[in-house]
């Protein structure tokens, strides 16, 4: 794992962690997918590098990733905090929703460092992302993955 992305994913989940221990993110509604952040960009990182997953499909993820790390999306961290990263989420599952189909799902599997399987977490993404982000923002996301 190259050193930017470890300094991203440990500098991810130290800001995710310290807000869920605050007043404001322990008991929040969308707590539990925030804690899925970091093992989300960690598997983007690890399915872009991975030999097995197709050039077309690791340059869709690789715009997943710029996503990701820019301050400047559908809902910026910069103001709303870790909040911002619902968006960066539901962009993750919706693409990696969409790679399973030209993808083995065990290549997905095998880089995935959460507990629960990755294959449910996406599907449940995917169908709160609507209520996560809001409609209009959710059907921004989904028309940046089709261009």
């Amino acid at each position: 794992m190259g050193e930017n992305h470890m300094d991203f994913y440990r500098q991810l989940r130290n800001k995710i962690n310290s807000w869920l221990q605050g007043n404001e993110g322990k008991n929040h509604k969308w707590a539990e997918y925030l804690m899925l952040v970091p093992d989300m960009f960690h598997l983007l990182c690890k399915l872009v590098i991975d030999p097995d997953v197709s050039p077309a499909e690791k340059a869709k993820l690789g715009a997943v990733i710029v996503y990701f790390v820019s301050p400047i999306d559908f809902i910026p961290e910069g103001f709303t905090g870790p909040l911002g990263f619902l968006d960066d989420l539901a962009l993750t599952a919706y693409a990696l929703n969409s790679i399973i189909n030209h993808t083995d799902p065990q290549i997905i599997k095998k880089h995935w460092a959460g507990q629960d399987d990755i294959l449910t977490v996406i599907k449940n993404i995917v169908a709160t992302a609507d209520q996560m982000v809001g409609s209009g923002v959710w059907n921004k996301l989904k028309a940046l993955w089709k261009n």
